[in-house]
């Protein structure tokens, strides 16, 4: 048995242990992205920055999470077919079922370009971005939808692109935009 195996069954032995902790997994799965990503709007209409800042992070943030989502994910998962882990794996307690392949995931690499972007621009809102795409991947692990490398692959997705989207607007811009506190 893998590495990666391993972990899944270490992860997903935490679901069906009650209902509250089911459902706070699933919460954090299936939901907590729609208050991250109310969380980014937010932070973009309601901070400080001025309009052309707030724009140019709209645009970082929202190109590098699509890219990162729907270009590398889709790309990947054309020529490479993972099967979910309640589907290729003995004795899983899903939470939840979903029918594309696993690796990477499509949630981590949106999430965490998301996340990446906003600490690019604001450190303090950043970390929170990270802890919450950080709880949501790990609740999709337990909820048996995913394998921690479908996770990391993901993440490693999303932080490129955003890296990189951002060092574009960057060299466009000519500068760095400062922090909000």
């Amino acid at each position: 048995m893998t590495l990666d195996t391993q972990l899944f069954y270490f992860f997903n032995s935490l679901a069906g242990q009650s209902r509250f902790l089911d459902g706070a997994i699933v919460f954090c799965a299936s939901y907590l992205a729609y208050i991250l990503i109310a969380a980014f709007l937010v932070l973009v209409f309601f901070s400080r920055y001025q309009k052309r800042e707030k724009v140019e992070i709209l645009l970082v943030a929202g190109i590098s999470s699509v890219v990162a989502r729907f270009g590398v994910t889709d790309l990947i998962r054309f020529f490479y077919h993972h099967p979910r882990p309640f589907l290729a794996l003995p004795n899983v307690q899903p939470l939840l079922t979903e029918n594309s392949w696993s690796f990477p995931s499509g949630h981590a690499a949106f999430f965490f370009a998301l996340a990446t972007a906003v600490y690019l621009y604001n450190k303090k809102w950043g970390i929170g971005f990270f802890i919450a795409t950080i709880l949501m991947t790990i609740s999709r692990v337990i909820a048996g939808v995913h394998y921690p490398s479908d996770i990391v692959g993901g993440a490693a997705i999303g932080v490129t692109i955003a890296c990189i989207v951002y060092s574009v607007a960057y060299r466009m811009e000519g500068k760095r935009l400062h922090e909000t506190y």
